[in-house]
C-alpha cells in the first residue's frame, strides 16, 4: 500500500532513554500503553520498540495533523511527560514526520 492508498499522512517518532533502574518499568508502561493507543480512533498504527537495555522508541502514524495533535494531548503522552523526571535519563525526543511511504494491513 502506498501513501496514495494509505490512511497515513503524518507520524511521530519518539526516543525514550530510561534510567537503568527504571528500564523494566518503562517497558511495562509501554506494554500497558497499547490498550490506550487501541482506544484512539486516529492512531492507525502504534509501535513500542526497544533497541537496547535502556533505549525505547514509540513510532505511530495518523491520517492528519489533527489526529496526531490529539494523540500528543492524550493519556499516553500526558503520563510519559508527568513521569519523565522519574523514569528517563534524557529528555524525551519527539520528532514529527511526514509519511513518505507505508505498508499497512488492509
Amino acid at each position: 500500500m502506498t501513501t496514495a492508498d494509505s490512511p497515513l499522512a503524518v507520524a511521530l517518532v519518539v526516543r525514550l532513554v530510561a534510567k537503568p533502574d527504571k528500564a523494566d518499568e518503562v517497558s511495562n508502561f509501554l506494554t500497558d500503553a497499547l490498550r490506550l493507543a487501541n482506544q484512539e480512533q486516529g492512531t492507525v498504527v502504534w509501535f513500542a520498540l526497544r533497541t537496547d537495555m535502556t533505549t525505547f522508541w514509540i513510532v505511530d502514524a495518523f491520517p492528519s495533523n489533527a489526529e496526531r495533535q490529539a494523540h500528543l494531548e492524550g493519556a499516553i503522552a500526558s503520563s510519559l511527560l508527568a513521569n519523565a523526571d522519574l523514569l528517563f535519563d534524557e529528555p524525551l525526543e519527539i520528532l514529527q514526520a511526514d509519511v513518505v511511504a507505508a505498508k499497512v494491513p488492509r
